[in-house]
């Protein structure tokens, strides 16, 4: 299908079906929307997205990033319209339905971004993991750990790492993450990374604010910091 947008109509459309969908969770995706002339607008040049099955977010990230390469004369990371109309074609993925054909949709920010709120932003379920794969590009695997969960279904190492601008833009806190938390034998997280306890998620990123006040991480590699991280987090450390 070619790739377009939603204008104001549209979104709000949109919108009013995610609160339909709260109070009825059976609702029927209204896929009629994404080709509805009042609702959209084509992005040019004409590119083309497929309904296509992601493994994680990985997948996904890596094949948005791919079509979206080709759209011009847009700011893509802040077009909410763009991002909606994405998250209604690939809707049974980003909200899949039980056994018995009914979806929980949770928060609006998940579906249609907030694209000035930025800790909001990386909740959408298909811009968030993007704009990760985006701004690690040059080596995404170092995002292992932001990237390797469900479309639907993030999780809370995601959601402690991404909400922190200073984390998720330095190359080597990410990947330091990935070092400590990814499992490559499960391609998930370890055990225990999620959660409150020492050596979780929640405490690197306290940690590393932290060491941000003393020391330039931007300049300190992973190694490095690593080497710095207390005795709580041995747990999670490399052999």
């Amino acid at each position: 299908m070619n790739l377009h947008r939603f204008n104001d109509e549209g979104v709000n459309r949109f919108g009013r079906f995610l609160d339909a969908l709260a109070a009825d969770p059976a609702q029927a995706i209204p896929t009629g929307l994404l080709t509805d002339a009042t609702c959209v607008v084509p992005v040019p040049p004409g590119v083309e997205v497929e309904a296509r099955q992601f493994a994680n977010r990985m997948e996904a990230a890596r094949y948005l990033h791919g079509v979206l390469s080709e759209v011009t004369g847009c700011d893509i990371e802040r077009d909410a319209g763009l991002w909606a109309w994405l998250t209604l074609f690939y809707f049974d993925q980003v909200c899949p339905p039980d056994g018995h054909r009914r979806r929980k949709a949770g928060e609006r920010a998940r579906y249609v971004p907030s694209v000035a709120n930025y800790q909001k932003y990386y909740r959408h379920l298909l811009a968030g993991p993007y704009r990760v794969y985006r701004a690690h590009r040059s080596d995404p695997d170092r995002a292992l750990v932001l990237l390797c969960g469900a479309l639907h279904k993030p999780g809370e190492i995601v959601e402690q790492i991404v909400a922190r601008q200073e984390i998720i833009t330095n190359p080597h806190a990410v990947e330091l993450a990935t070092t400590i938390y990814f499992d490559p034998e499960s391609g998930s997280f370890k055990r225990g990374a999620a959660g409150k306890g020492g050596g979780s998620a929640r405490r690197l990123a306290d940690v590393l604010n932290q060491f941000d006040v003393t020391w330039d991480l931007y300049w300190m590699s992973p190694g490095g910091i690593l080497a710095k991280l207390p005795r709580e987090f041995d747990r999670f450390r490399p052999a």
